[in-house]
Order: structure tokens, then sequence, then C-alpha cells
């Protein structure tokens, strides 16, 4: 008999991924379809209700062909790009329940649909939908006490609300509204899949305390929509069976069991295996935190979503627009273009920068909402430049201050036990590592990943069959390889940095104001 194995499924932007891992969590089978280089006749590159079933398709007969073995698999999961949102026509979910095996699934689909483009996280026209939203509920800050966010104009609410009062005949048509991840489960199930706790955090629709559907964010975007969303389920939970459609096609057992699939960040969390008090943070264009937080404080910034491996506490995703490009701004502005002499400059200078402060954002920063460059002296003057040294030191202390200052907001605590897991170009670099540990007092370990969304829903799939009984996810991926080491803090750091903390949070109220000219600078 075939040694069991466990599916991983990636509904991103650009491709569809696949990861097939054995017991020993060892990669046995990868594969991917890209749109733009796999189906270039739909000129799109992004997936929407046509593309990802006609994808899946593709992935299953290139699999076949190379001889998988489907009947190995014990139980899959998936990830999609978060907020998406596909719309099913009435009479559909007897369409997916009995799609005939000799037919490829996207030719038993393509009439199953009332809005033929789907919006996704890239849609940003909903402005009027989200202050109505925020005014329905009490405010910005009630709706992200409530939710975990304040409206985002790429929520799933909003666009809902946006269809409803533009295309009410569309919307009646109706019958369920599935994100991404629930609709691609849906595919494997051949019945509508119900929306996770933690992908449903993204929509300004779900009371993240009580797991349950808001009724006054739902009656401020559309009637009836609780009976077109369904009843959201714990991330772990067990859909039911493989569609017999993929055991008359492909071969796989009667017996393989869906696992809920989830939204791409909250599958990268189980990817990357955070633990309770771990930091994630993505080095790249943009930066972006993943942080396991237990007591979160939902604020006008950031997003907090349930955790998608442990029901009873929550994550939070932090996103900082001015990364990589800032660093290679002052890189080229102060070392030529080097990032050798970027490193020698960062080390020649001291820790916390003889008091030396700066705030670097090239383009409008999300986090916080400000623009420009902006330094201060240790008297908290502020003046036009620094030394070259100095401006190295400024920026990425300033940036992972920022960081930390944040994530603290939102009801983060670094613990003893904190690990912070770097990833993303800049964390090649041991220099700026060493900064990142000491500016948060905890060890920097590396990891890889390239395919973090894919395994992290293979491992969920291996742990979705196990959760019932206690078993968390930290068990199920112990024999995954650990991340690497990379710097500890150094002695003194925590000391040093937390009156400099202090200042840092002050002066960036001061810019906050100076960018909008809301507020009266002291």
């Amino acid at each position: 008999m075939a040694a069991p194995c466990y599916l991983g499924w990636d509904f991103s932007t650009q491709q569809l991924k696949v990861i097939a891992i054995d017991e020993q969590l060892r990669v046995i089978y990868e594969d991917n379809v890209h749109f733009d280089r796999d189906l270039p006749e739909f000129k799109i590159s992004f997936p929407n209700q046509v593309i990802s079933p006609l994808a899946l398709d593709m992935i299953l007969e290139k699999m076949k062909s190379s001889g998988f073995n489907f009947s190995q698999v014990r139980a899959l999961s998936g990830a999609g790009q978060q907020h998406g949102s596909v719309y099913w026509k009435k009479g559909s979910s007897h369409i997916l329940k009995n799609a005939p095996s000799e037919l490829p699934l996207h030719q038993s689909l393509k009439a199953c649909f009332s809005v033929s483009n789907s919006p996704i996280w890239m849609d940003s026209s909903t402005a009027s939908q989200c202050s109505a939203l925020e005014k329905a509920v009490g405010g910005a800050q009630q709706l992200a006490s409530l939710t975990g966010s304040r409206a985002y104009e790429r929520f799933t609410g909003n666009q809902i609300a946006k269809i409803y009062s533009q295309n009410p005949e569309v919307y009646m048509q109706t019958e369920r509204i599935s994100l991404v991840s629930s609709f691609a489960a849906s595919l494997f199930l051949g019945a509508y899949a119900p929306i996770d706790y933690s992908d449903g955090s993204g929509m300004n629709l779900l009371q993240i305390w009580e797991k349950a559907w808001s009724v006054s964010c739902l009656d401020a975007c559309a009637p009836g929509l609780e009976e077109k969303l369904g009843c959201p389920v714990p991330s772990h939970s067990i859909l039911g069976p493989i569609s017999p459609y993929y055991s008359q096609r492909y071969g796989f057992s009667p017996d393989c069991k869906i696992v809920a699939f989830t939204g791409d960040n909250p599958a990268s969390l189980a990817g990357m295996r955070l633990q309770e008090g771990d930091i994630a943070i993505s080095l790249g264009t943009s930066d972006t935190l993943f942080l396991w937080i237990q007591e979160p404080s939902p604020a006008l910034e950031g997003h907090i979503l349930c955790n998608p491996v442990d029901s009873q506490t929550f994550m939070a995703l932090l996103c900082f627009k001015n990364g990589s490009l800032m660093r290679e701004k002052i890189r080229d502005d102060c070392s030529s273009g080097s990032w050798d002499e970027f490193s020698k400059a960062l080390s020649s200078t001291a820790a916390g920068n003889n008091g030396n402060l700066g705030f670097y954002f090239d383009v409008m920063e999300i986090t916080p909402e400000a623009v420009g460059i902006h330094r201060f002296n240790r008297n908290n003057e502020k003046v036009s430049d620094f030394p070259k040294e100095v401006e190295i030191r400024a920026l990425i202390e300033g940036q992972f201050m920022a960081k930390r200052i944040h994530a603290e907001k939102l009801g983060y605590k670094v613990m003893p036990r904190t690990r912070i897991l770097a990833t993303g170009g800049a964390s090649h670099n041991r220099k700026i590592l060493q900064v990142l540990s000491d500016v948060f007092n905890a060890p920097v370990y590396t990891i890889d990943t390239a395919n973090s969304a894919c395994l992290g829903s293979a491992y969920r799939a291996i742990h979705g069959l196990v959760a019932e009984t206690n078993v968390s996810l930290a068990d199920i991926v112990k024999l995954a390889p650990e991340p690497k080491l990379a710097v500890t803090p150094t002695a003194g750091a925590e000391e040093l940095y937390r009156p400099l903390l202090r200042r840092y949070a002050e002066l960036e109220q001061k810019v906050i104001c100076n960018a909008t000219s809301s507020c009266l600078v002291k």
C-alpha cells in the first residue's frame, strides 16, 4: 500500500500551486500553473471563477500524467488570496454536486456565476461603502473593535455592498457568496464550503471575539447576506470527504478529507510555524509583520484576524509601505549603492545613534499615515540632514522601532521565548538583523518562505485530522526543518532602546500631525 501523503494548495494572485508532503513532512511533489505563462489566452493575471477551475483541471492532469498516486492522499487543504469573493448563481449547488467526471470541471461550472468579474484584493473602489459601514456601527474604531479592522476598500463586506447597490438584481440572483479560499474548497468538496474564521476576519463582517457574523455589519452591506454567506467554521474543521468527481476522474480515495481552506496570510503563518509570542517579519518591497497575539487591542491601523491554527488566540498583520525601496534609496545616497559599505557604516555607529532619530517615508506610509523624511537630533530638534553613517543607522533603527511600537499598540508583548523569524531580501544582511534583534530584544532566525502558504496548507491538512483531539500544529510540525539562528540581542539592548522607543513614539505623533495638518504641533 502506498505511503499516505497530504496536499496543500495555494490559489494566489498570479498562479495556482500545489505541494504534497509525506508523514515526515518531506516535500514529495510540487507543481504550479502560472496564469500569464500557461493560460495566456485569458490575458489576466489573477484567478477568478473561470480561471481557477481551469487551472485546477490543468494541474491535476499534469499530476496524473507524471504518475502521481492520488489514492495515497489522506487529506488536503488550501489557501486563497484574501478578501476576493465569488458569486454563485441560484441552482449552482446542484451543478457542483453532480459534475460529470468525464468532463473537465471548468466546463461544468462555466454558467454557475452571477458576477462575471469577481472583485479581488487590489480593488479600491468602495470608499463610500466603507464610510457607510463605519457610520452604521458607530465609527472606525468601533468597527475595528468588532471585526479586527476599520473599513478597508478591498475588504469583502464593502465589495458586496457595492455590488448590491449597483446591481441589486445580480445580488438577488446570487445563492452563495464565497471567499477565494472557500470557493477553492467548494471545488474539491462538490458543495458550498463554509468560510473559516481566519479568512472570514478579513471581510469587515465577522465578530472576531464571538466568531459569528455581526448582524449590524451584514445589514449595513446588503439584505439577506447571512444566508448567502453560510455559517463560519473553525479553521481546522474537516468539511467532509472529497467529491466523487475526483475519485472517478483521478483516483482519489473516497475517504480523502477536505480541511477548511483559509486566506494566504493565515496559511503563511502556519507554513512559517509561528508559535505564541513569535513575530515573522517579511523585509520586502513592503515590510509585513505577522504576530501571534493572545490578547489583541484592535486599532485604526493593522488587522487582527482569528488565528488559523489556534482558535483561542489571534494573529495580527501590519504592513509598512516604505520597505526595501527606502533602504535601497538610502544605500544609493549614502554608500554608493553598495550593501557592504552600507553594513560597514551601520557597524561604525553606536546602537542608539547618539539619540539621533529619523522617519523615512519616500511614499505615503500606511503605518503611520505620513510622508517625507523627518530627522531629529538628541534634543528632539528637527534637523535638515545627518552624516551618512548616522543617516543609515537612523533609517534602520527607525524602521524597526516603528515595527515594535505599532505591534505593541495592537496588544503584542515581547516574551522571554519570543523568536523573530525574518524573511525577504534584507534578511540576508546580518548587520541589519542585529539592529532588529537589539530593538526587539529577541533572537532573530531566518527562514525560507518560498512556498509558505502552500506548505502551511499541507501542514493544516494533517492538523485538521487530529485537531479535535487537542493536538496542536506545533506538535504536528516537529519534524519540519528548524529556522536558522542568525543573531541574538546585544547585552543591555533593552535598557538602551526602551527610552528611545518612547521618544520615537512621541516624535511619530508630531510627524503625523505635520503630515495631516490635523493637529497643532506643540
